[in-house]
């Protein structure tokens, strides 16, 4: 498999790994003024010096920077790189996330406040440039938070109806600037961006539902209003550029805000939305089953995300290899790939597992993908 609009590696990683104790001081460090920002700068230099080390070591052919030099995974973009948008953590408790165990943690809210311009100052641009300075064997690869999120958390209250009295100029400014952040990364170098959305892969869970319905959106209709959004950007992107889209329930120190399956989604997912290579998480039985595969086009690849970044406890290559197995009966083998189902660390807190069991389960991802499909 060749680096094209198809995927291109049979091991990938999805883009977030565990931040470093050096990274989480630095951060605190900044905040109360004891360090500048040059100096947290070289400390994140060397945190994506080691981050891009682990990945080359333990066979993957494509690298990302970890999201060292970000707080979440939005951030970045969504904060620096766009005007008119501004994010808090608010305790309203509709997109609250869930362990699982009755543990539960609050989710960023986004305000939309003015018309929508790219920024230029997303730093992503000089995080691609040092990472594919700093690979020596692997791929960079670029992550940015999908369109959808950004109206999946604000809704029609949090955008401002004096900057967007229409929300299709929301949307239409939203896709420009995505256009002029791929462009910049493009001239950069960059050939290979996943978007992460986190909002088509929960419209199938009943709560999500309600959330939506009690603030005035049909789950259905965003559908289709995502779809289009993702289109959108998809359409002004590059075109010897590989745009991936990861599918997210949430991840945030463990805990997800979504359950269910593809079922409901998977129609326009696979054959409305226009990217040749989807991140799906089936790691848990939330993720409901392979049937949604079924609805697949021909011509699409699926990253399968099997080993789950949650917990430490490392999925025996067996299991994994049944699972590919039975994966294949909807979808052939040559259209299969696999990853862990998300990043280890969707903000700088990170997910509950050490860093030696984290290099376990890209190390198992990479053997598996070797034996199953004879190369990574």
């Amino acid at each position: 498999m060749t680096a094209s609009h198809s995927h291109p590696f049979r091991a990938d990683v999805v883009g977030s790994l565990l931040r470093p104790a050096s990274i989480k001081e630095a951060r605190a460090a900044l905040r109360e003024g004891r360090i500048d920002q040059a100096e947290l700068t070289r400390i994140e230099d060397n945190a994506v010096r080691e981050a891009v080390s682990l990945q080359e070591a333990v066979g993957l052919k494509v690298a990302t920077d970890g999201e060292m030099r970000r707080g979440t995974y939005s951030e970045n973009f969504t904060t620096s790189g766009l005007h008119g948008v501004s994010s808090e953590h608010t305790g309203t408790g509709r997109w609250t996330y869930s362990d699982g165990k009755g543990g539960t943690r609050n989710a960023r809210e986004i305000r939309v406040v003015d018309r929508i311009r790219w920024s230029g100052g997303s730093g992503n641009v000089e995080a691609f440039r040092f990472l594919a300075g700093s690979v020596k064997t692997a791929m960079p690869k670029i992550t940015l938070p999908g369109p959808c999120y950004m109206y999946q958390r604000a809704g029609r209250e949090g955008i401002s109806r004096d900057a967007y009295p229409n929300l299709d100029q929301f949307w239409a400014d939203l896709a420009v600037a995505y256009h002029e952040e791929l462009a910049a990364l493009r001239a950069a170098g960059c050939r290979y961006v996943q978007l992460d959305d986190t909002a088509m892969a929960k419209l199938g869970d009943p709560k999500i539902q309600a959330a939506l319905g009690e603030r005035g959106d049909d789950w259905k209709r965003l559908l289709g209003v995502y779809s289009d959004a993702i289109n959108a950007v998809v359409a002004g992107a590059p075109k010897d550029m590989t745009i991936a889209l990861h599918l997210c329930r949430g991840n945030q120190a463990g805990h997800w805000q979504a359950e269910g399956g593809y079922d409901p989604v998977a129609e326009h997912l696979f054959k409305r939305v226009n990217v040749g290579t989807y991140f799906l998480e089936f790691d848990s039985p939330r993720a409901g089953t392979f049937q949604p595969l079924a609805a697949l086009p021909a011509d699409k690849v699926v990253v399968l995300g099997l080993v789950s970044t949650k917990v430490g406890t490392l999925e025996a290559a067996s299991q994994i290899e049944e699972r590919i197995r039975e994966a294949a009966k909807l979808v052939p083998m040559e259209r299969l790939c696999l990853s862990a189902q998300c990043g280890f660390a969707s903000s700088v807190t990170g997910n509950p597992l050490s860093e030696a069991e984290q290099r376990a389960k890209l190390e198992r991802v990479v053997a598996v993908a070797r034996k199953m499909w004879g190369d990574a």
